[in-house]
């Protein structure tokens, strides 16, 4: 009769720990970082999509080219925050940013 063998599973948080390092060090908070801003890139090109605009359509209205915009939609870790800005404003989106301060979220009044 053969043996069982137990899988052992881990959660997302304890496989980044492992292949990629712990919270707090150099190679993780880049890994967070990249992961954010392709996360951001996706979002302007899902709402640019949604508004039925081209590229070089978007790049028009925030004073652009196209290539830039391309850029920005697959690695939105080389813009601005001006030009990220300039985008969500031009595709009539909000945007929010959280601010934490050791464990503590900071509200601008």
């Amino acid at each position: 009769m053969a043996k069982k063998t137990e899988m052992k599973s881990s959660s997302l948080a304890e496989m980044k720990d492992k292949y990629i390092g712990k919270l707090g060090t150099i190679e993780r908070d880049e890994y967070e970082y990249e992961l954010r801003m392709d996360v951001l890139g996706r979002m302007i090109k899902t709402v640019r999509q949604e508004r039925n605009l081209t590229q070089e359509q978007l790049g028009e209205l925030i004073g652009v080219q196209k290539a830039q915009i391309s850029k920005l939609e697959s690695s939105a870790n080389s813009a601005t925050i001006d030009t990220i800005l300039k985008v969500f404003k031009a595709l009539k989106a909000d945007i929010h940013f959280n601010v934490t301060i050791e464990n503590k979220y900071l509200q601008l009044v």
